[in-house]
């Protein structure tokens, strides 16, 4: 079992910056490939990012591939999403992942996750 905790979520307005943290425990934490993923009210569940546990390597979704940064540290255990240049579409419940798999975008292949954390962007 791995937990996860996430924290970083708040009001910023357009154009601001956050940075989530996901604090993992529980079993090995660098031996998950790890994942950020968001939901907007009313909408699905989305694929935001995602990074290997060794490399690493790193997939973006493009709708935040330049404003978005993931990353790691794994002597911490914690997963970090630094958001840059919000937009008010960016407005959703942002939750952390973990995979027993490989590097992947989809929701199904990751095994454990956070409760969310809040992000809201002002326009």
């Amino acid at each position: 079992q791995v937990q996860l905790v996430e924290s970083g979520g708040g009001l910023v307005q357009a154009g601001g910056s956050l940075r989530l943290s996901c604090a993992a425990s529980g079993r090995t934490f660098s031996n998950y490939n790890m994942g950020w993923f968001r939901q907007a009210p009313g909408k699905e569940r989305e694929f935001v990012a995602a990074i290997s546990w060794i490399g690493p390597s790193k997939m973006y979704a493009d709708s935040v591939k330049g404003r978005y940064t993931i990353s790691r540290d794994n002597a911490k255990n914690t997963l970090y999403l630094q958001m840059n240049s919000l937009k008010p579409e960016d407005t959703a419940v942002y939750y952390c992942a973990a995979s027993r798999g490989p590097l992947t975008t989809r929701e199904a292949e990751y095994n454990y996750w956070g409760q969310g954390t809040q992000v809201t962007v002002s326009s």
